[in-house]
């Protein structure tokens, strides 16, 4: 209720509204402006969006375009890096050359453009991943018996008989090889490599020498060694993600440890 003054002295004109109508059209204002706001917001979400799109298309392109060449580059790469390999142990069997130190290099840099090749190759599957039953064991002890002809001073042992998993077969054969590779590799004179399972965890033991940064070594431009480019650690961490496989390194005076526990078990 509301009074208006009039002309004539002391007179008033009463306004009545009922406050139904008044709260009726107070909501239906709210609702106007409720929806005006929403639809607001979706205008600016769309222009948004497509202005994101439009900046992002270059990109991806690019992105494309990166992987495609990477794809060919890799498998142009696997004939002459095969072809170098078959002529290595050609000339291996020569006694002049199999004690010749500067071929001693040529042949490491080959393994190594090699490891790299091949962990680049399974990289780029990622995406393609199938997954199916694994048993660890059996290619822990394939890669052991590889290994303990390149590293006849080692001593290795095996506590693994029948550890199952679902992941790429390719690609977990590739992480182990690269962790037992590294145990070789970087170990003690007459050290010792041991491999063994706990639970969902699979255990890779070295005799050391002590790792410095452990935490570290997973990173793409750390490497502890001048040997190493630590690309090839890196590789196995992203191999491991995309298997969702976690990894973690233990490491002191006495021995280091990577510890590799399996969500698909």
């Amino acid at each position: 209720m509301k009074y208006i003054p009039t002309k004539k002295p002391y007179y008033y004109l009463q306004i009545i509204k009922k406050k139904s109508v008044y709260n009726k059209k107070l909501f239906i204002l709210k609702i106007k402006i409720w929806a005006l706001q929403l639809l607001l917001l979706l205008v600016f979400a769309f222009l948004s969006y497509k202005l994101a799109k439009n900046a992002l298309k270059p990109l991806q392109e690019s992105i494309l375009t990166l992987d495609k060449f990477a794809k060919d580059l890799i498998h142009d790469l696997n004939t002459p890096v095969t072809s170098i390999k078959l002529n290595m142990k050609l000339l291996e069997k020569k006694e002049e050359c199999s004690q010749n130190l500067a071929f001693q290099r040529v042949k490491k840099s080959v393994e190594t453009i090699s490891e790299l090749h091949e962990n680049l190759t399974i990289l780029l599957q990622e995406e393609t991943f199938q997954l199916q039953e694994v048993n660890l064991c059996k290619i822990t002890q394939e890669i052991l018996q590889t290994q303990q002809q390149i590293y006849p001073g080692i001593r290795f042992t095996q506590e693994c008989s029948n550890f199952t998993v679902k992941l790429n077969e390719r690609a977990i054969k590739q992480i182990l090889q690269n962790i037992i590779a590294n145990a070789c590799k970087y170990n003690v004179t007459n050290g010792y490599v041991k491999i063994y399972t706990k639970g969902k965890r699979l255990y890779i033991q070295n005799s050391g020498p002590k790792i410095v940064n452990p935490e570290k070594i997973f990173e793409r431009s750390y490497s502890g060694d001048k040997r190493s480019s630590g690309i090839g650690l890196d590789i196995v961490n992203r191999l491991a993600m995309a298997m969702k496989i976690e990894i973690k390194v233990k490491s002191d005076d006495k021995s280091n440890s990577f510890i590799v526990t399996f969500a698909h078990n």
